[in-house]
């Protein structure tokens, strides 16, 4: 598969994906720009009294360094998302009865979502942004948990529940000042560091 998304293949692409979350592959080819994507091998876990919307940063951060260690002189992205409820950190349930779990916890209530986003520049420099989402979860009874998670297994989301999917049936709210936020990458944020950081976003000039 060709990295430019208008078919044009880049001999050596210079902005680099630090996930392979299909979301957020999915998510970034919207902007039609060439990039690749590598794994960035780090370790997710929080540290100990660690606020949800910090770990969302530090992991985002840690991702692109990660990367960047490895491909010096590239435009580098890393992102992570957070959940947090009632002073729960909810992340990916990674099973069913996890994920029951979650929507349980959030059936009627409201969360936060912290989605993070660091992005390197091939001189090395460190933009980093946290967009928030608001999300409020109808009263969903058992039955209804159960046939959301075997129709979607959204087994791979923070929540447990795809809003670009079925998942909005499970949603009363969304409130964001960026769309995709939710979703795991924040445009309108990404678009904002890759100008700051003289990226020709359509062909404009740094």
């Amino acid at each position: 598969m060709p990295d430019s998304i208008s078919g044009e293949t880049a001999v050596q692409p210079t902005l680099v994906l630090a996930s392979t979350s299909t979301y957020r592959r999915a998510l970034l080819e919207r902007l039609r720009l060439p990039f690749t994507v590598r794994s960035p091998q780090t370790d997710e876990t929080p540290q100990p009294g660690e606020a949800p919307r910090d770990l969302a940063l530090r992991l985002a951060m840690a991702k692109a360094q990660a990367v960047a260690a490895d491909m010096p002189g590239t435009w580098v992205i890393g992102s992570d998302q957070v959940c947090a409820c009632d002073g729960h950190i909810l992340g990916k349930p990674g099973n069913h009865a996890a994920a029951v779990s979650q929507l349980r916890l959030l059936r009627g209530r409201t969360s936060l979502f912290h989605t993070a986003l660091a992005l390197i520049t091939p001189d090395g420099r460190m933009q980093r942004r946290e967009v928030p989402t608001t999300v409020r979860m109808r009263e969903l009874s058992d039955a209804r948990i159960e046939n959301y998670l075997r129709a979607e297994q959204p087994y791979d989301c923070a929540g447990s529940a795809k809003s670009e999917g079925l998942g909005i049936a499970l949603l009363e709210t969304i409130s964001s000042d960026d769309p995709t936020a939710l979703v795991g990458l924040p445009l309108i944020a990404l678009c904002d560091l890759l100008l700051a950081g003289g990226y020709p976003l359509l062909g404009q000039a740094a």
